[in-house]
C-alpha cells in the first residue's frame, strides 16, 4: 500500500510531487453525453436512469483515477470489476500519493485531460475541497442509505469505507506482539515502532497519533498527548522514522506498524504465503475509527464516468469489495439488515473493544492545526 496514501474511520481525519508530473492522458472526453450535461448530473436521474449513465459513461471510454494502491482496501479488484463490468479503462496513476496530493492534482490540473476525475481522500481533505468548491454534487441511488453525519447533505463528499487503528506486528521477529499503545514503550520494542507516513499529510498517521493521545489522557478536543507518547517513544529509542509500507515489514525494516486495521489485515493475508506470521491487534487503551471519503472533480475530464464510479463504489458489489480488503464499508449496516453483505467477509475482520470516537470539522482542524505546529520538532526533527 502507500506509505503516504494513509487516513480516515467514521467522521475522520485525515504534497504533490510524482502526482502533478505525471504525463497527460492522450484521450479529452466532452463534458456532454447523450444531450445530457454530464457535469451538470446530481444523480443518475438526470441521465434519463442508471442504463443512460452506464451509456454515457462508455461513450467517454476513461476513467482518470490517482492515489489507489492495489493494496488498499481491495481497490486493485475493485478497479478490475469496473473495467470489466462496463469496458471503460481506469487510468491509474501515482497510486501512493496521498490525500493532499489528490486536492492539490484537482487545483493545479483543472482543465486538463489528466486531472482525476475522482479522489478518494481523508474526511479533512473532503472538508477543504469542499470549502474551496472543488467538488461536484452528485448523489448516489443508495444515498438515502448512508448515515446522517457520513456524508455532506448536498452530496458533495460521501464517506465510502474505514477502520480503525491497529498495531500490526511480524510476530517471527518481534516475539510477543504489542497490544495496546502502553506495551509499545517497553524495552524490547526499541527501534521497531513504525507509523504510515507524517501525520501532517498522512490520515493513518494522523489518526495513530489521535489513538495514542486518546490512550494517553487526551481527548477529541486535545491531540497533544498523542504527540507527547510519540515524543516519548522516540527518546525511548523505540520508534522508528522509516514510514512503514508492506515491502518494509516484509524486509523486517519495519516490524510493527501503526495503521489501519483494514490494510493490516490485508497484509497478513500477503505475507501469510510467505511465511511470515503478521498480526493484528485493535489497542483497547486508544479506540479511534475513521472513514474515508469518495468526492468527484467538479471539472472531472470524464464526468459520466466519474459518476458511475461513484454508483459502481456504492453498490452492494462495491461495498462487498472493499469488506474483501478488510475495510468497513459505509453502507454496512444497512447491508447486514437487508441481507446483501458477505456476512464470511465481515466475520473476518478484527474484533474491536470499546466505543470508536469520531472528531467533528472543528476538532479535526484544531488537531491538525496542532500538528502542524509541535510533530516534526517533537518527533520527526
Amino acid at each position: 500500500m502507500s506509505a503516504l496514501r494513509v487516513a480516515g474511520l467514521i467522521a475522520a481525519l485525515t504534497v504533490v510531487t510524482a502526482a502533478c508530473g505525471a504525463a497527460p492522458s492522450t484521450q479529452t472526453q466532452p463534458s456532454a453525453a447523450g444531450g445530457v450535461d454530464a457535469k451538470a448530473a446530481t444523480s443518475a436521474a438526470d441521465f434519463g436512469g442508471l442504463d443512460k449513465l452506464v451509456e454515457a459513461a462508455k461513450k467517454e471510454g476513461n476513467l482518470h483515477v490517482i492515489a489507489l494502491p492495489p493494496d488498499w482496501a481491495n481497490y486493485g479488484e475493485i478497479i478490475k470489476a469496473f473495467e470489466t463490468k462496463y469496458g471503460i479503462k481506469v487510468e491509474s496513476e501515482n497510486p501512493d500519493a496521498s490525500s493532499a496530493d489528490e486536492i492539490t492534482a484537482l487545483k493545479t490540473r483543472k482543465g486538463q485531460p489528466n486531472a482525476p476525475d475522482v479522489v478518494d481522500i481523508s474526511q479533512s481533505w473532503a472538508f477543504t475541497g469542499a470549502k474551496e468548491g472543488l467538488f461536484a454534487p452528485y448523489k448516489v441511488q443508495a444515498f438515502d442509505k448512508i448515515p446522517e453525519g457520513q456524508k455532506d447533505p448536498g452530496g458533495l463528499w460521501v464517506n465510502d469505507y474505514g477502520g480503525y487503528v491497529s498495531i500490526g506486528c511480524e510476530a517471527k521477529k518481534v516475539g510477543t506482539c504489542p497490544q495496546t499503545f502502553a506495551d509499545l514503550l517497553k524495552p524490547e520494542y526499541k527501534g521497531l515502532v513504525a507509523l504510515n507516513g507524517n501525520p501532517n499529510k498522512s490520515g493513518s498517521a494522523f489518526g495513530g497519533v489521535w489513538a495514542a493521545s486518546l490512550s494517553n489522557g487526551g481527548s477529541l478536543d486535545d491531540i497533544a498527548p498523542g504527540v507527547e507518547f510519540f515524543k516519548k517513544l522516540k527518546a525511548a529509542g523505540n520508534f522508528n522514522p522509516i514510514e512503514s509500507t508492506p515491502a518494509t515489514v516484509e524486509k523486517g525494516e519495519t516490524p510493527i506498524s501503526i495503521d489501519w486495521d483494514y490494510l493490516n489485515a490485508g497484509y497478513r493475508e500477503q505475507f501469510m504465503p510467505k511465511g511470515l506470521d503478521f498480526q493484528v491487534a485493535v489497542p483497547t487503551d486508544g479506540v479511534y475509527a475513521s472513514y474515508y471519503v469518495q468526492a468527484i472533480n467538479k471539472d472531472a475530464p470524464h464526468p459520466a464516468a466519474a459518476r458511475l464510479w461513484q454508483e459502481f463504489l456504492y453498490s452492494a458489489e462495491g461495498q462487498n469489495l472493499w469488506l474483501k480488503g478488510g475495510a468497513r464499508p459505509v453502507l454496512m449496516p444497512s447491508m447486514q439488515a437487508d441481507g446483501t453483505i458477505d456476512k464470511a467477509l465481515a466475520d473476518k475482520l478484527p474484533p474491536v473493544q470499546g466505543e470508536a470516537q469520531f472528531p467533528t470539522e472543528a476538532q479535526t482542524k484544531a488537531a491538525q492545526d496542532a500538528l502542524a505546529k509541535s510533530w516534526d520538532a517533537a518527533v520527526a526533527g
